[in-house]
């Protein structure tokens, strides 16, 4: 096996989000006056108002700086939630019943968009999720011999190397998009076509082009970017961490991450961009299937990242990739999003009837209310424009109402630790050891989520307020639950903080 192993980095996984575009629709298409196949269809396609005295072009110039504005106010309030340490706190609060709906709904609610980009062309796309399947799973364990060129006292260091599974992302979308490229197959819209013209070198700075617009309704929007991001985010962390078999990211952690995507989210804004940074559900899925949790992994995915942004000619290099490759690779990581999530089911007690409830209602209502408002035939209105556009950005983000509603129910309404998985006794053997030996697993966190180690001799110059972003020694972990106990708890329901007598256990599960 692989024997090479490096902390895995959480924060290396960012990407444009989609909990940024839903807003960012909802806000342009309560301005512009489009003219839509399906009312409050947002997949259809806008014409933009061609009579006499519409004044398109300007509007669409205002409503893309109402949406960059929006996205400065998500990272703001991202950014200011992560360093006063809210993400951590609310992250103790979710076990397994808010992961696994979260999850199965991130997996799901992605499949119009796939079906829409593998349908460009299905025999480019089953090539590649052929191969991904192949390389990834039936040839995962295969290894490759010995480097010869290695010197002998290193070989026990490094014996063998995963190759197809280190590369069963990368090999088959180079493979696929070079067939295309000699097929002739462009599959390339016309809305997604690079101009002919582009540059080698180009340094982006703030209000190149316009600055953003900062108004009620973008307020809104961005408040609702921010939430869906956040919820989006904190799945992500949990995801990568069972993904890689280590414990569940700390505190500090998941508020750091999200601190960072705010400032990410800002730096976007600024720059004019229409969509912010938010961890990626298909980038964790990606370490999946290859494996590499490494932070050098991440760190050489920064910089090339960075070298792209700064090149307008290379980043034109990646519009030409074929819808179909985009489709196959989201179906293939989407569909390891969805297992994660219904594994996840199995460390609370799923035969409970509470439990089943919470399950359910979250699935189910988290994938209905965005498809009844796509299909409404009038827009919701409250009367004010920005209330409207808030509450209108929330109801369509599945990932954001499924895990509102999990956590909502699960801390609410009554049952024990065990029931709600969080106590000993777990099916799963990683989270039984992580409550039975909380010291073991407080120690092994610490060394896969502790910060870097110039930054670590930083920590005691940080003001107090925001020691939150900093593993503290006096960080009490999983011990501040210390052993549970069979009495019922709801975290966030004042009075159930006590355990309750074993009777009213009883009564209330028959």
């Amino acid at each position: 096996m692989w024997c090479v192993h490096h902390p895995a980095n959480l924060d290396g996984q960012q990407a444009p989000s989609l909990e940024f575009l839903a807003p960012a629709l909802v806000l342009t298409n309560r301005k512009l006056p489009l003219a839509i196949q399906t009312p409050g269809n947002f997949s259809g396609m806008p014409h933009l108002c061609e009579r006499p005295g519409c004044h398109s072009l300007e509007l669409w110039n205002d409503s893309l700086r109402e949406v960059s504005g929006a996205v400065v106010v998500s990272g703001l309030l991202q950014g200011t939630l992560g360093l006063l340490g809210a993400p951590g706190h609310l992250f103790r609060h979710c076990g397994p019943l808010v992961l696994a709906p979260s999850l199965v709904v991130a997996g799901l609610s992605a499949h119009r968009e796939v079906a829409l980009f593998c349908s460009s062309h299905w025999g480019l796309a089953l090539l590649l999720i052929s191969l991904m399947v192949v390389c990834s799973q039936h040839l995962g364990s295969c290894q490759l011999p010995p480097c010869p060129w290695r010197p002998a006292s290193t070989s026990s260091m490094c014996t063998c190397m995963p190759a197809f599974r280190l590369f069963s992302v990368l090999v088959p979308v180079a493979c696929v998009w070079v067939i295309s490229a000699l097929l002739g197959l462009g599959i390339i819209p016309l809305e997604m076509s690079a101009p002919s013209e582009a540059l080698w070198f180009w340094l982006p700075h703030p209000g190149e082009w316009v600055w953003p617009l900062l108004t009620p309704r973008a307020l809104a929007a961005g408040v609702s970017m921010a939430l869906a991001a956040s919820i989006s985010s904190l799945g992500c962390y949990a995801l990568c961490g069972r993904l890689l078999h280590l414990p569940s990211p700390p505190p500090h952690a998941c508020s750091r991450g999200l601190g960072l995507e705010g400032l990410g989210s800002v730096l976007a804004g600024l720059l004019g961009s229409p969509m912010g940074t938010a961890s990626s559900f298909p980038n964790v899925a990606t370490v999946s299937l290859t494996q590499a949790g490494s932070q050098r992994v991440a760190h050489l995915v920064g910089l090339f990242c960075v070298g792209l942004g700064l090149s307008p000619k290379l980043t034109q290099l990646l519009t030409t990739i074929p819808l179909p490759v985009l489709g196959g690779v989201l179906g293939v990581t989407q569909a390891v999003v969805l297992a994660t999530g219904f594994s996840s089911f199995h460390l609370a007690d799923i035969d409970s009837g509470r439990n089943v409830f919470i399950v359910g209602f979250s699935i189910f209502m988290a994938l209905l209310l965005p498809r009844w408002l796509r299909e409404a035939p009038v827009l919701m209105s409250t009367g004010w424009s920005p209330v409207d556009v808030l509450l209108h950005s929330l109801l369509i983000e599945p990932i954001f109402l499924a895990g509102f509603l999990a956590f909502l129910l699960e801390n609410t309404i009554p049952g024990t630790q065990l029931e709600r998985g969080l106590g000993p006794g777990l099916p799963s053997s990683l989270a039984a050891q992580e409550v039975q030996m909380p010291q073991k697993s407080k120690q092994k966190a610490a060394q896969h989520y502790e910060l870097p180690v110039p930054l670590q001799n930083l920590c005691p110059c940080i003001p107090q307020p925001l020691r939150c972003l900093c593993p503290l020694p006096e960080d009490p972990g999983n011990e501040e639950r210390g052993p549970a106990e069979p009495g019922e708890m709801a975290d966030l329901l004042p009075g159930f903080g006590e355990q309750c007598p074993r009777s009213s256990r009883e009564l209330w599960s028959h």
